[in-house]
């Protein structure tokens, strides 16, 4: 039964009808100096909030995320995770699998697997990736390489506790339809920030999170 607080879903979308969009739209191959500290990313949080972008790109760390996209028959999902309290940066917030890119990882594809097997045990032999998407600047100087890719239905995870307090589920279709992107604001540090946000039942999906699936939608849905 629906309730007062239950998100209204008015788009079913399908996996293999992004896989279609993804096709000569996305690549397996990164932007070309993507991390350069010259190459200011035009996506970030300070879009929005200019008051947020740091300013030295060599301070820049280098992070990516899996975007991972579940295909089940009824309808495709969107996996994401709610931050472990106890993490210094951006503890309790709705995110994606994911985090630095460590000197051993091949590429950002291969950090973000791992850092999905590590925070939610996502074996990585249920995940297909599809391609990059744009280039993100966190406030706190990640420069994030989003990957989206397909997940395949039958996986069990299991969750770090260190890493994340759970994992859930949330209808692709919600969040790419544009009724459910807003602008919202908050004072920060004396000024006041807006951001994007993408509330979701009793999960808040903002910041960063919100910003990706918006850049997902422009890329893919906005046509």
């Amino acid at each position: 039964m629906q309730t007062s607080d239950s998100p209204v879903i008015r788009l079913t979308l399908h996996a293999d009808d992004l896989v279609r969009r993804a096709e000569g739209l996305l690549s397996l191959e990164p932007p070309p100096d993507v991390f350069a500290p010259e190459r200011f990313p035009e996506r970030g949080d300070h879009q929005l909030a200019p008051m947020l972008a740091p300013a030295d790109g060599n301070k820049h760390r280098r992070a990516a995320v899996l975007v991972p996209v579940v295909s089940h028959p009824e309808g495709a999902t969107v996996l994401l995770t709610r931050r472990s309290v106890q993490l210094r940066d951006h503890s309790g917030q709705i995110a994606f699998p994911g985090g630095k890119i460590d000197p051993t990882d091949a590429d950002a594809i291969a950090a973000a697997l791992r850092e999905a097997e590590e925070e939610i045990g996502l074996e990585r032999r249920f995940v297909r990736p599809l391609g990059y998407l744009d280039p993100y600047l966190s406030s706190t100087g990640y420069r994030i390489l989003p990957v989206l890719a397909i997940v395949r239905p039958g996986f069990d995870l299991t969750i770090d506790p260190s890493e994340v307090d759970i994992a859930f589920e949330a209808p692709l279709g919600f969040l790419m339809d544009p009724d459910n992107h807003a602008r919202h604001s908050r004072e920060w540090q004396g000024m006041i920030r807006h951001y994007l946000a993408m509330p979701f039942g009793e999960h808040y999906i903002w910041g960063v999170t919100a910003g990706i699936l918006r850049n997902l939608y422009e890329k893919l849905y906005l046509r």
